[in-house]
């Protein structure tokens, strides 16, 4: 993927002989877009149609995106879902979360696979930010994409319809701190945080009560 597109920076986090990890920040909310590419196939998913979907589109075009994967249904999340599905790019949001968007083609089912050429995402439903909210763990690989549930610093803000903040504490603690201290978390907005960063912050979450 090129360093830059149309005056966008499209940064390579992660590329080994396995996938090509990627990353471009677009909308008012600076929303992060990934795609994850199998080194072996060539194919990607993107996860988010978050915004700029002119960008956007050119990217799946140059990853041989396959299919677009939402982490959750808020506005910032789904700008350029319509013109990504017109554009004949499959969607898969959680079930709890599709009345949020204009359209979608697939549920996406907690402990469920979703292949990427020769990779294997696991699918887990973590409600609390939205009721639908999905995040997606790169099978045998420490990368886990977080969405609004889990930032640096904490869990996505709850006081939005749909969210629920001991919710969210029990989605993170029981499907989230499972993986190793080590995975590295990739959220929907900002930097990367780690699974064993987070742990050390819970109980303050806890006793803050929101």
């Amino acid at each position: 993927m090129p360093d830059t597109l149309d005056n966008y920076s499209v940064q390579t986090l992660h590329s080994d002989s396995d996938l090509v990890l990627s990353k471009v920040v677009v909308g008012s909310l600076d929303n992060n877009v990934f795609f994850i590419t199998c080194a072996q196939t060539g194919e990607s998913v993107m996860l988010d149609a978050a915004d700029e979907h002119e960008l956007l589109l050119k990217l799946c075009e140059q990853t041989k995106t396959r299919l677009v994967l939402e982490t959750h249904g808020h506005w910032d999340h789904i700008g350029a879902l319509t013109e990504v599905r017109d554009a004949g790019y499959d969607v898969g949001v959680g079930a709890g979360d599709t009345y949020r968007l204009p359209g979608y083609d697939f549920i996406l089912e907690h402990d469920t696979q979703i292949e990427v050429g020769e990779l294997k995402l696991d699918l887990i439903a973590t409600p609390g930010h939205t009721e639908g909210s999905i995040c997606f763990k790169v099978v045998d690989k420490p990368f886990l994409f977080t969405g609004d549930t889990l930032f640096a610093g904490g869990p996505g803000r709850t006081d939005l319809p749909g969210g629920n903040f001991n919710t969210v504490l029990e989605s993170i603690s029981e499907r989230l701190f499972k993986f190793d201290k080590d995975t590295i978390c990739f959220p929907g907005h900002g930097d990367v945080t780690t699974i064993g960063a987070e742990q050390a912050d819970f109980q303050a979450w806890v006793d803050r009560g929101w």
